[in-house]
């Protein structure tokens, strides 16, 4: 067993919404556009002003932001918590991968839809530039076990590696997951991984 030890950030990612354009003029209204509050960490993503409320069988959460920019599809990332609270069972998932998902309910206000499928539990991932993944000695959509430095450091297994120029290095994992760790924003992840 081999350690790399460069380190990684860690950034805990807080429930959110991101839209398809249909869903977000149902949801404001037509001709209805997205407002940057903020830059992410990832090149050309950012968190918007505009919020909703989601429910499910057993209960609704609100003031929940949405990311921009809009997808082709909509997607709600929720954490095991709010996946109780609500009345849900959504799979554990990469972003993106919502095929046979949960159904959610999503309002604003007096306007509401609701999708058949895109509510998932998002898996811890690290976005990596192709440099990066070198460094590491890591491949796309490799699954990599994470050594976290906390106050209660812990150690996540299952994080997948996704790769792409367009990323920025840093890896996401949910509240629960921060929770559990007594992680903090920006704390630092070294992968462990067995060299061959």
């Amino acid at each position: 067993m081999s350690l790399v030890t460069k380190t990684i950030p860690v950034a805990i990612s807080a429930r959110h919404i991101h839209v398809c354009e249909e869903d977000l003029q149902a949801l404001f209204g037509p001709d209805a556009t997205l407002t940057k509050d903020f830059d992410l960490s990832q090149p050309g993503q950012y968190a918007a002003k505009e919020r909703i409320s989601i429910e499910g069988p057993k209960g609704a959460i609100h003031n929940v932001r949405i990311l921009g920019p809009v997808r082709p599809a909509t997607q709600v990332e929720i954490s095991q918590t709010d996946a109780v609270k609500l009345g849900l069972n959504p799979p554990l998932r990469q972003s993106g991968d919502i095929e046979n998902s949960a159904s959610i309910k999503i309002s604003n206000g007096d306007k509401s839809i609701t999708i058949k499928q895109g509510a998932i539990i998002a898996q811890a991932h690290i976005h990596m530039t192709e440099q990066d993944a070198q460094e590491f000695n890591v491949e796309n959509n490799e699954v990599v076990t994470v050594e976290v430095e906390s106050k209660r450091p812990i150690t996540l297994r299952g994080v997948v590696v996704r790769v792409s120029k367009d990323f920025s290095l840093e890896m996401h994992i949910d509240t629960d997951e921060a929770n559990a760790g007594f992680i903090e924003q920006q704390a630092k992840g070294t992968i462990i991984k067995t060299m061959k």
